[in-house]
């Protein structure tokens, strides 16, 4: 026997006195083939494995290049002990240090993203299996002093080994070894504190049953404000230096988080369940927020408003704080089981979040705010090639993030406003309410939702769920007027070709001199609304009651008349179902951007709505960039540019101010309007009403600098120079090589964004993308776009969530030239029969605006 086979004997020998055993390779099974999460694979463990708890700890270093080391006891009852049991653990073989299953130490390996336990070292009933590893840095979200640990929608295995699959639900206990000074929260509430003086350690109570991607912490330099409404404590960890932004802020922050916890309450009928309620206001985070219960994270961003925030940007911050707090019952209480179903937690947030926000902005209108939150952004998506379904299969988790976008978010909302009229808001709330409760700390999918509601309508919800829910695209409805006969005829088609009828209830709105009736349809293929005897309309608006949903074709004579009706129709929410159709109608290239254009200089000045005002400024800005070609922006810009200084001196509001200067900073082109701009951030000039905050300032300076004014190197340092806060000054940093005079500088640094270690900061990233693919800057980037969406498939692989589709919109949003729209084209045309489905429907999505542009302009 060779001196190795006589140690391993040694080694057996040694493990058995102790009551321990040795596997060796050779007695090791195979691990699954398919790596990420399989949903076959899933769903055999979700058969085996019950009553599972995670007791974990992790050691954080002072220095980030050092990893963070964790270790994880998994306890579970096992109903099968046949086969192995599949750990998720996606990181490299040298990740895993140790691994003890029961009261046995398996060889630590990986293969294929999992931990395979060998059947032989499982037990019927309660197994304990112990690991000792090295987390994986991307979902840790570190920086210099503090860190994040974001999850969704499967990353969790790459911190750890975990079952990630949203139906396996865990009791998790959590430690956290943290450099000194450094502050933490996790889901459960802090109940010790272990450690020395080179470590704290901070001892976390074990939560409610969670899944994976539901699981937090953040730790680091935070400070944390403490507020008590209705008698509930609630703690904000942040980062802000400034503390009157704070000052201003913080009351109504914790306000509105406790009315929408109180109304969700009362609106389930079910209690909050998870005991404490903090929160966490990250730097440049990801996303707008992340519902983990008990350690809800937000974009500081978000909610940290500046004196010149507009109203917009204030019902944004209501509606997303309402939306977080809305997925303690609807995601967190009660999970989908599958990702396939992930629509269903977005949908219901948002849905509740229009209900939560309406008493606390008494005087905005919401429907009109439903409308503009909704439906532009659905269609953006749905009028697309790369238009897909609400409802999507997945077979691995790994693809999880693909599902998530404008359909998801916007359109979803709409179909379940639908389902909503259908069965009355009574029946509705009562359906919910029974759906939450059956499944409390469990999972449930659409169809056990769809279960529960179709006994309360007698509507085929089968039928209405695979046109809405589970096809892609949206109805085009044709409206034909016969003014002799007084009748308006709207007919559904797919323009798809499957013969798809989507039922739903219109709200057509008629226009005479004087006054406006309106007739509410049930359509389905087909609707005749009979008109009254008398004179005939001027304008017909078959989306006047903000409901109705699909590709309106009106004639152009029908659509002139709407058009010339816009600025006097008196009702905001018909002015802004006006323009979305008119909108929808420019990019179907029914009605001309010049004739758009022509309206909203008509509009704007006479429009009393903000909400209005800020999606005309929107359109306009949209016009100018992108559906005016770049040798008439010129011609274009000094009456623009008084348009938008005229509605700045006429605006009577801070929030109004704010709309008008951001459109005028946004589409500055002479020289004039350029150095105005300048005397504004040089503080040579101060707007009355209109105070200018660091991030306004910083974002004049960038947007001076893509104009290539003179000085814009020193208006750069200056700006660098002027922060006051740590974290804006380093994404101010990391943006400034975008906006470099020389295009090398430039080049380098997109070149720079190859590494994922540079593209770990995402809203860093795209804000730099952005500047990089700017109008400006358009002929001389050109050249990048192919290699930046040759990155798309590897962004969505390391990246989060929302940044593959962030990514490209970004790249593209500059272009306009026919060049490039068949360079695009011929792009994803190449792509290989490999490539994602859904990624392809990005690209496709993302170049519509470039494609429309393309044939607008050049037809």
């Amino acid at each position: 026997m060779t001196r190795s086979g006589w140690i391993a004997l040694a080694l057996v020998a040694v493990l058995a006195a102790a009551g321990l055993t040795y596997y060796l390779v050779a007695h090791r099974p195979a691990a699954p083939a398919e790596s990420g999460v399989p949903e076959a694979l899933a769903r055999a463990r979700a058969a085996r494995v019950s009553n599972l708890r995670y007791d974990v700890t992790f050691t954080i270093p002072p220095a980030r290049d050092q990893p963070v080391t964790g270790h994880l006891r998994a306890s579970f009852a096992l109903s099968n002990v046949e086969t192995p049991l599949a750990f998720d653990f996606a990181q490299p073989a040298g990740h895993l240090l140790s691994m003890h299953a029961n009261t046995n130490i398996v060889e630590p390996a990986i293969e294929a993203q999992h931990i395979n336990i060998p059947a032989s070292v499982l037990i019927a009933g309660e197994n304990l299996i112990e690991f000792e590893f090295v987390a994986g840095d991307a979902p840790l979200n570190r920086s210099d002093d503090y860190l994040y640990a974001l999850f969704v929608p499967a990353r969790a295995s790459e911190a750890m080994p975990v079952f990630d699959q949203p139906d396996l639900k865990a009791r998790w206990k959590l430690v956290l070894n943290t450099p000194p000074g450094w502050t933490a929260v996790s889901n459960g509430r802090q109940i010790g504190n272990v450690g020395g003086r080179d470590q704290r350690g901070m001892i976390f109570e074990e939560t409610q049953p969670i899944s994976t991607y539901l699981f937090s912490f953040a730790a680091g330099r935070f400070t944390i404000e403490t507020a008590e409404r209705d008698g509930r404590t609630f703690r904000m960890f942040h980062r802000e230096t400034d503390a009157r932004k704070l000052a201003r802020n913080r009351d109504t922050i914790f306000d509105l988080q406790a009315r929408a916890l109180a109304w969700l309450e009362d609106y389930t009928a079910i209690p909050y369940a998870f005991g404490k309620f903090d929160f966490v206001l990250i730097p440049s985070f990801q996303f707008g927020g992340m519902e983990h219960p008990g350690a809800v994270f937000y974009n500081a961003s978000s909610l940290l408003l500046d004196e010149s925030a507009t109203q917009t940007q204030m019902l944004g911050r209501a509606s997303l704080i309402a939306h977080e707090t809305a997925h303690m019952w609807f995601g967190d209480l009660v999970t989908m089981k599958w990702f396939d179903d992930v629509w269903m937690k977005e949908v219901f947030a948002n849905v509740m979040a229009a209900k939560i926000v309406n008493p606390s902005f008494p005087n905005v209108n919401h429907e009109l705010r439903f409308f503009y939150q909704h439906y532009p952004g659905a269609y953006d998506v749905d009028r697309t090639e790369g238009a897909n379904p609400i409802r999507q299969p997945l077979s691995n988790l790994n693809d999880a993030a693909s599902l998530y976008g404008a359909i998801i978010y916007q359109k979803a909302p709409i179909v379940m406003r639908q389902l909503e009229l259908m069965l009355g808001a009574d029946a509705f709330r009562d359906g919910l309410r029974e759906y939450l409760a059956a499944h409390k700390f469990g999972n449930a999918s659409w169809a056990d939702l769809i279960a529960g509601l179709d006994a309360r309508t007698p509507v085929d919800l089968a039928a209405w769920s695979r046109a809405w829910v589970e096809e892609r695209g949206r109805p085009r409805i044709a409206v034909q007027i016969d003014r002799a006969a007084h009748t308006v005829t709207l007919e559904e088609s797919d323009p798809m070709g499957r013969n798809l009828v989507w039922p739903e209830q219109l709200d057509v709105a008629i226009g005479y001199d004087g006054r406006v009736e309106h007739s509410r349809v049930d359509l389905s293929s087909r609707a005749v609304v009979t008109l009254p005897p008398g004179p005939a309309p001027l304008w017909i608006l078959p989306t006047g009651g903000g409901l109705g949903y699909g590709d309106f074709v009106l004639d152009p004579a029908e659509l002139d008349a709407v058009a010339a009706a816009l600025p006097g129709m008196s009702d905001p929410l018909l002015r802004g179902a006006a323009l979305v159709l008119l909108w929808e109608s420019m990019l179907e290239s029914r009605i001309a951007p010049e004739r758009l254009s022509t309206v909203l200089f008509e509009a704007l000045p006479k429009e009393t709505d903000e909400l209005n005002t800020n999606q005309m400024l929107d359109d306009t800005s949209t016009l100018f960039w992108r559906f005016t070609a770049a040798d008439d922006r010129l011609d274009v810009a000094p009456k623009l540019e008084a348009l938008l200084r005229a509605g700045l001196d006429r605006a009577a509001t801070t929030s109004q101010k704010a709309a008008w200067f951001g459109a005028l900073r946004s589409v500055a082109s002479t020289p004039e309007a350029t150095e105005f701009l300048e005397k504004v951030w040089r503080r040579d000039i101060r707007i009355p009403g209109l105070p200018m905050a660091e991030p306004d300032e910083a974002l004049l300076a960038l947007e001076l600098a893509v104009r290539d004014v003179p000085q814009a190197p020193e208006i750069l340092d200056t700006q660098l120079a002027r922060f006051t806060n740590a974290d804006r000054k380093a994404r101010f940093a990391f943006v400034r090589p975008a906006l470099s005079h020389d295009p090398a500088v430039r080049e380098n640094f997109f070149n720079s964004l190859r590494d994922v270690a540079n593209r770990r900061h995402e809203a860093w990233v795209l804000e730099a993308v952005r500047y990089l693919h700017h109008p400006l800057r358009a002929a001389a980037s050109k050249k990048l776009v192919i290699d930046a969406l040759g990155l798309t498939l590897e962004i969505q692989r390391t990246g989060d969530i929302f940044f593959p589709k962030r990514w490209v919109d970004a790249t593209l949003w500059g272009y306009q030239s026919p060049q490039t729209a068949a360079d695009v084209r011929e792009f994803i045309a190449e792509l290989p029969d490999s490539y994602p489905a859904r990624l392809r429907w990005v690209l496709l999505s993302s170049g519509d605006m470039l494609f429309r542009a393309a044939k607008i302009l050049h037809q």
